[in-house]
């Protein structure tokens, strides 16, 4: 289940595995914690707040977030194995960029505040609410694991304006 280096490479608009919908996890335990440490580390090097597996080319429903936690240079850290939205609430319009998607940042409606159910590490059934910052990165990187990207969820007309800057970055991506 893990990839065979510890170097995890972060794709890029463009490549297929960023529009597949993932597979469930089904292994749980040393795999899967180790798959989780990869992901923290390709994540805080790239300066992301999250990370889906699709991202490092593995089609799994799996994905990795790191919040500042209040109060401290320290990152809240959590991972979550086969995640479902089972309720959400509110809404709000904030400003969001992607690791697979560089240079581009735009506004992006999303529930405010949403119910998960997942797994964990070892594959123990989990359920909270999320809210602020949490929940959208987390509905951000739930939209991984689908083969939804964020400009997808933009205007036509915004998207249509983007247009010639994704497709530059799709190019550079598979130099």
């Amino acid at each position: 289940m893990t990839p065979e280096s510890p170097d995890l490479e972060i794709r890029i608009i463009g490549d297929p595995v960023l529009r597949k919908r993932a597979a469930d996890v089904t292994q749980f335990g040393p795999p899967l914690e180790e798959l989780a440490d990869q992901m923290y580390e390709t994540m805080v090097d790239a300066v992301g707040i999250g990370l889906a597996a699709p991202q490092v080319g593995l089609s799994l429903r799996f994905l990795v977030v790191g919040i500042p936690a209040e109060d401290s240079e320290a990152l809240k850290l959590m991972a979550f194995a086969n995640p479902r939205i089972v309720e959400s609430e509110g809404g709000c319009l904030m400003e969001e960029g992607c690791l697979s998607i560089p240079e581009i940042r735009e506004e992006v409606e999303r529930p405010e505040r949403i119910r998960l159910q997942w797994q964990d590490l070892s594959g123990t059934p989990r359920d909270a609410w999320f809210e602020d910052i949490e929940a959208r990165v987390i509905q951000h990187e739930l939209d991984h694991l689908e083969g939804v990207l964020f400009v997808d969820r933009i205007s036509p007309a915004r998207k249509a304006t983007l247009k010639r800057r994704l497709a530059l970055i799709q190019q550079r991506g598979r130099l």
